[in-house]
């Protein structure tokens, strides 16, 4: 089993999933997602595994969120291709494992897709 996580090493949280996971045994593929980024097709399918909207993905409290005006857009391909430009807006970590996904907030709720 191959687990995946969409890290931010400077995140307390991403950093604590981590290091959970790492506790955990499983091999961890760690994909640093703000220096590569994921692309609009890998977000949209992070979207199904999570079973979300784009919406619940963004970090709303980021500058970013409001610079561009996000708040009140509710199209999802126009959300996905923000994130996949600007990948500072999807929440994190995000760790992928059997088919299904979780945000790790808190950290422990990735355990379940173990």
């Amino acid at each position: 089993m191959t687990v995946t996580i969409w890290h931010n090493p400077r995140c307390s949280k991403s950093r604590r999933t981590l290091a959970l996971l790492e506790a955990q045994g499983a091999p961890v593929e760690v994909r640093h997602y703000l220096q590569s980024p994921p692309t609009e097709a890998e977000i949209h399918w992070a979207l199904t595994r999570l079973g979300l909207p784009a919406k619940e993905l963004l970090r709303k409290g980021e500058k970013l969120f409001k610079d561009l005006g996000l708040k009140g857009v509710a199209d999802e391909s126009a959300l996905i291709a923000a994130m996949a430009t600007h990948p500072i807006l999807i929440e994190r970590p995000i760790v992928f494992s059997n088919g299904k996904a979780r945000i790790g907030r808190p950290p422990e709720a990735v355990l379940d897709v173990l």
